[in-house]
């Protein structure tokens, strides 16, 4: 199934330049594109690719489409972000061939009496929804899925097979959580008394606002006492970890293996790389962007890129390394011992 390059266009905006009959199939990359597929520029260092591609069509910015003009045959859309037309474009490419799952509930699913789940939502097989739970308009809860009591789930959000989503938890709208993501796990949080740990019981919830991205295997605490929040358009990959009474704000995205450490405190529109880690009881403000494998060890108060990790090297030269950072504290006491004497010879000589 396609589309005309025109209706697109018109869905979704941009400059036609060429043939606004012409139909396309899909999106593929540069290199793969065919004669019924559209493919886009983003990176201005493959332009001499983009000018030799077979795609039907290219999306382009203005200045990439000056420089491919003269070498291109194909249609091209021009538009001021080629990356995001490509996204809105990909979406609504797979909106056509995507099967939307039937609204009802599964006769295999166990649905407490007292749980709320819209006519229009889509229930899988073996889901388990709790006492008082609520499942809004159009939402999909996949096969597998635990809802606890009076937890909430927004109006088209989607959960993947197996999903764990506890007590008195939310998501809003538009949500997305992958298979394997538990949702409102107990907080670490225990008081030592003559190293033996008391359990202090983990009674906050997670808050998570609209169109949020959970990855698979993602896990996110409930708070101790006040909760975990998740703000509007946070993106988090596979595998991260985030810790009880964190607060992430708005559009913040984090990669995959990231930490997050209790009650951290992290501004909107922030991004962390793959296994980057934070320590607990810090604040991030907002625009920081923090480089991967980076630790996070205070917190940051000024927007900017951060990195904190050794490059790597062999284990020889990283062991000769680590030896001369040890003995930096010493080095210093010298140079400082040094000059004094330096100091001192030179007043002397002056006299």
């Amino acid at each position: 199934m396609g589309t005309r390059l025109g209706a697109l266009v018109e869905r979704l905006g941009g400059q036609l330049v060429g043939d606004a009959n012409l139909e396309v199939t899909g999106i593929a990359p540069l290199t793969d594109a065919g004669v019924s597929h559209i493919s886009f520029l983003s990176n201005s260092k493959l332009r001499a690719q983009a000018a030799q591609s077979k795609a039907a069509a290219l999306i382009v910015s203005a200045a990439d489409d000056a420089f491919i003009a003269a070498g291109y045959s194909g249609a091209r859309i021009v538009v001021p972000n080629p990356y995001v037309y490509f996204a809105r474009a990909a979406q609504y490419f797979a909106s056509l061939t995507a099967i939307v799952p039937a609204a009802g509930v599964h006769a295999t699913a166990v649905v407490a009496e007292t749980a709320q789940v819209a006519a229009s939502a889509h229930i899988g097989p073996r889901v388990v929804i709790e006492d008082g739970a609520v499942i809004e308009d159009g939402a999909v809860i996949g096969a597998g899925c635990f809802i606890g009591r009076e937890a909430v789930i927004g109006a088209e959000t989607q959960l993947f097979a197996n999903v764990t989503f506890h007590a008195y938890c939310q998501i809003g709208k538009r949500g997305i959580i992958h298979s394997g993501a538990v949702i409102g796990t107990d907080g670490f949080g225990f008081a030592n008394e003559g190293g033996v740990y008391i359990k202090i019981p983990q009674t906050g919830r997670v808050m998570i606002g609209d169109d949020v991205d959970i990855g698979a295997n993602t896990t996110i605490d409930r708070g101790a006492l006040a909760d975990t929040i998740i703000e509007d358009g946070v993106k988090l990959d596979n595998q991260i970890q985030i810790g009880h009474n964190c607060h992430i704000g708005a559009h913040t995205a984090m990669a995959g293996c990231v930490g997050v450490a209790g009650s951290a405190k992290i501004g909107k529109y922030c991004t962390f790389g793959g296994a980057a880690m934070v320590l607990g009881h810090l604040t991030i403000v907002d625009k920081v962007h923090v480089g991967s494998g980076s630790m996070v060890s205070r917190s940051i108060l000024e927007p900017g890129q951060y990195t904190g990790f050794y490059p790597l090297a062999k284990n020889a030269d990283w062991e000769k390394s680590a030896v001369i950072v040890r003995n930096l504290s010493a080095m210093r006491d010298k140079i400082r011992a040094l000059e004094k004497i330096i100091k001192t010879k030179s007043e002397e000589d002056e006299s």
